[in-house]
């Protein structure tokens, strides 16, 4: 219990760091003479879709199974949710096919190294380098171009107004979904399951357990919520699907996973942190008399240099489940 206790007292901490890192980047933008609002819109736009896609997989790895094609599954559904969303006239519903696209190839990743026994690292490369090419296509097939289309402004998921700002609701429900998918992981039967499938498959087989069906699952979980957070950045934030709209966030979100240890909040936390980073680097880059100095591409850097930095710290100093990534053969 005292382990247990000192746990919850370390995730707790990562989540006062991140809001003191958060704070302080407002101070530095009060101090650039910009709006802290838009800081902390942007900043929670950012971490929306690493956020989901983050937890998703903290679930997926939890059972053994490691999803590094996070990057294509947020390509595919990005260009699939506006498609639904134009199919069925609603911005909502976009937002669902694309979180059904991920499913979809989620459990294509589990069939594949659950039942095919594949690479799982190779797998996942392999939706990556797929997503790059099948995207061009879909944009040129379904819209006759293929780098770029604007979404129409109907379509698009209205952000809701709140005391600090304006919020999507899918802002909202990835908050949400870190902490059920904490006490779906460590207060219910099946998540305990999938926990010790990540930890000793065999075990969990001699005690009746379907193994391939725990991983399966956890692997359509997980590539649900980053589908979501595929088609939530064309639907709700930049209202136009391009080819590279993914822009590393798949990887970014590998990083919260890392330095999470797959624990569902402090992957939030970590999707904080990178998030404010990228919406304090956009903040910079249109700041008078910085921007005539730095140059754009060089601030834009920022994420991307936060992430290194983050995960050289961390890596090595978390324990992941000692079955991650390796195929079980029931003997």
């Amino acid at each position: 219990m005292r382990v247990l206790s000192l746990l919850k007292g370390k995730k707790v901490l990562w989540l006062l760091v991140a809001v003191v890192l958060v704070a302080i980047l407002i101070y530095i933008v009060e101090e650039f003479e910009l709006s802290p609002v838009s800081l902390l819109e942007g900043g929670l736009l950012a971490m929306t879709p690493l956020a989901l896609t983050a937890v998703g997989e903290c679930i997926n790895e939890k059972a053994g199974v490691v999803n590094v094609g996070l990057e294509g599954i947020l390509l595919i559904s990005s260009v699939v949710g506006v498609f639904g969303a134009e199919l069925f006239g609603n911005g909502f519903l976009g937002l669902l096919v694309g979180a059904g696209t991920g499913a979809f190839i989620g459990v294509v990743f589990g069939v594949i190294s659950v039942y095919g026994k594949a690479d799982q690292v190779v797998a996942g490369m392999g939706i990556n380098i797929f997503a790059l090419g099948f995207v061009q296509y879909l944009l040129m097939s379904i819209w006759g171009f293929p780098g770029v289309h604007l979404v129409q402004r109907n379509l698009l998921v209205r952000p809701i107004y709140t005391p600090i700002g304006q919020l999507s609701v899918v802002t909202i429900f990835a908050i949400i979904v870190a902490g059920l998918a904490h006490i779906f992981l460590y207060k219910t039967v099946l998540g305990f399951r999938i926990r010790a499938t990540g930890e000793s498959p065999q075990a969990v087989d001699v005690a009746g357990v379907r193994v391939d069906r725990v991983r399966i699952l956890s692997s359509t979980l997980g590539g649900a919520l980053c589908g979501l957070a595929g088609a939530f950045m064309p639907l709700a934030w930049f209202g136009v699907v391009v080819k590279e709209i993914s822009a590393g966030r798949g990887f970014i979100a590998l990083a919260c996973v890392v330095f999470a240890g797959l624990e569902p909040l402090l992957a939030l936390a970590a999707a904080l942190i990178f998030g404010f980073s990228e919406g304090f680097s956009f903040a910079v880059a249109v700041t008078p008399g910085v921007k005539e100095i730095i140059p754009f591409y060089f601030v834009n850097m920022i994420p991307y240099i936060t992430t290194l930095v983050i995960v050289t710290i961390a890596i090595g100093k978390k324990r992941f489940p000692k079955a991650s990534g390796v195929p079980y053969r029931r003997e």
